[in-house]
């Protein structure tokens, strides 16, 4: 099964609250979470967000709507997206995504998980080279990639990037990347 972890958190620094933030009548998550559904792949879909109390009403939220939610340490997010694949054994890839990219693309995250099956990469992206818009970033990872990565020691700046472990060892971590037709990596289409 193809697991989505959708992160999100209300304390952005950036744009606090924008997860909650209304977009064409709905919270900007919901709209997120409408985009996401339309994958023919992904078998489920988990937000992730921390266990701050400033993340209470955004949890609220999603569980009154139906949506699955785990909660984590705020500091860590690699073991929080580790611990959403964690409670489903049958979980082959996980589907990272970022809680500031309401335009998610149903179709490029179909063709990155196609990818990431073909190939037998440990990692999958379309961040290198960048040839997609910010925003339209999707990272598929093997199920035990990610326990891999979540169980060994890392610094500090690897518990807020959770990828990055991953993405700078491609020899423990074979890789493989999705590019767009044309260059659209000018482009941001991320809410800060």
């Amino acid at each position: 099964m193809i697991l989505a972890v959708l992160q999100a958190r209300m304390a952005a620094g950036r744009l606090p609250g924008k997860a909650m933030a209304t977009l064409r009548g709905e919270p900007m998550i919901l709209r997120q979470l409408e985009r996401l559904r339309a994958s023919r792949r992904v078998g489920k879909i988990i937000v992730a967000t921390s266990t701050d109390a400033s993340d209470d009403a955004l949890a609220g939220f999603l569980v009154s709507r139906g949506q699955a939610v785990h909660r984590g340490a705020g500091s860590d997010i690699l073991d929080r997206i580790a611990r959403c694949a964690e409670g489903i054994s049958a979980v082959s890839h996980v589907v990272r995504l970022k809680g500031d990219a309401p335009f998610v693309d149903a179709a490029i995250v179909d063709e990155a998980i196609r990818l990431a099956q073909v190939s037998g990469a440990a990692y999958t992206s379309n961040r290198t080279p960048r040839t997609y818009p910010a925003g339209l970033e999707v990272e598929v990872i093997t199920a035990n990639a990610l326990r891999l990565a979540a169980d060994d020691p890392r610094d500090p700046m690897g518990r807020v990037s959770p990828t990055a472990a991953i993405r700078h060892d491609p020899v423990r971590f074979p890789q493989a990347n999705l590019t767009a037709a044309r260059d659209w990596s000018r482009l941001d289409w991320r809410v800060k």
